[in-house]
């Protein structure tokens, strides 16, 4: 089961950048490994207890931008971490898995159809359900076994995560624990089509930008013991993140589906309250009589955001934001090529097509 990721989210340039690169291609052997034997132990009880694990690796060996590993790598390394230590491969590998129990629930929750440019593990399930003609309502098994599959990634997380230091087990529980309840905030923030730019914030940097850029970061940093990184990371990870989430805002709205490996227009189809969507909302009487009819138009929704330009607002924020994450680095007790690198990674998040 061989893993086979995107391209790095930022081109090592330095001694520390390639050290970097080295974790994370270190981080994707361990990943094929655990995958691997996992297949291994469940293909001997049954050949249907293997299926959860192939949905996982099959999205693990999807790619994707592997940005958390990278951030965490990158957080290790510049809190003085040693390159071989192999603390800092369980918690790339960690995060990586969580984020891919995170999309697996996140695409039945939206009703995703494509994942990475691939059926999403829902679909898979109720195409087979529906070509084998099995017993029951196709739709509930395919949910189930993806919800399962979640779960599955979920566990592995967990397991690679519990042997990292106690200061690095802290900052797991709190990234765990705010994407899911972050999670849920979006879920019913959508159910109840409620427009609050500060909320929308929150959720986004809950859900998304913390568990994306800054808690990843915390987790390297944990791992060497290192706390005086932590003001930084925190100032740093919140705009990043912040700029992480609202070019996703974009990219769903205006962006590539072939590109971006997905379909987009989802965010207005599924009644999510994004920043974008606050913000548009704030600027136009349209919008916000779309947006309460409830089910909404997403062509005309679109259609509206597109003729306010929002869009360039929203660009200039993510430029503020940016500017926000590079300076957080000026006076940061930093080695010089980790906050050239830093500052690097950050024009690469906020600024990617996909």
């Amino acid at each position: 089961m061989t893993v086979s990721p995107m391209a790095p989210v930022a081109t090592p340039t330095g001694r520390g950048a390639e050290a970097r690169a080295r974790i994370l291609a270190r981080t994707e052997t361990r990943l094929d490994a655990l995958l691997a034997a996992e297949r291994a132990q469940w293909a001997g009880v049954d050949a249907r207890a293997i299926a959860p694990v192939e949905s996982v690796g099959q999205l693990v060996r999807a790619g994707g931008k592997r940005l958390r590993p990278a951030f965490c790598a990158a957080g290790f390394l510049a809190a003085g971490g040693e390159e071989a230590d192999t603390r800092v491969v369980e918690a790339a590998a960690a995060v990586e898995l969580l984020h891919a129990f995170a999309l697996i629930h996140d695409d039945v929750i939206d009703d995703s159809p494509l994942r990475r440019g691939e059926p999403t593990t829902h679909v898979r399930a109720i195409e087979q359900h529906r070509a084998l003609g099995w017993h029951g309502e196709a739709r509930r098994y395919g949910e189930g076994v993806a919800v399962l599959a979640g779960d599955l990634a979920l566990s592995y997380a967990m397991r690679l995560a519990q042997e990292l230091p106690a200061p690095a087990r802290g900052v797991w529980g709190e990234l765990v624990t705010e994407m899911i309840v972050g999670q849920h905030l979006d879920v019913a923030v959508a159910a109840e089509g409620v427009a609050d730019t500060r909320l929308s914030e929150y959720i986004a940097n809950a859900k998304s930008g913390r568990y994306s850029i800054r808690r990843p970061l915390e987790l390297g940093a944990a791992i060497t013991g290192n706390t005086t990184l932590a003001a930084t990371f925190e100032a740093y990870g919140t705009a990043l993140g912040e700029a992480f989430q609202l070019r996703d805002d974009l990219i769903d709205a205006f962006g590539d589906a072939d590109v971006a490996g997905k379909p987009v227009g989802a965010d207005a189809e599924n009644n999510k309250m994004t920043l974008l969507m606050s913000l548009a909302v704030g600027r136009s009487e349209r919008v916000r009589d779309l947006v309460s009819a409830g089910g909404r138009d997403e062509t005309a929704l679109r259609a509206e955001i597109a003729a306010i330009d929002v869009r360039a607002e929203v660009e200039r924020r993510i430029d503020t934001l940016v500017d926000q994450a590079r300076e957080a680095l000026a006076d940061a007790p930093l080695p010089q090529e980790w906050r050239e690198e830093l500052a690097g990674m950050a024009v690469a998040v906020a600024y990617r097509d996909k």
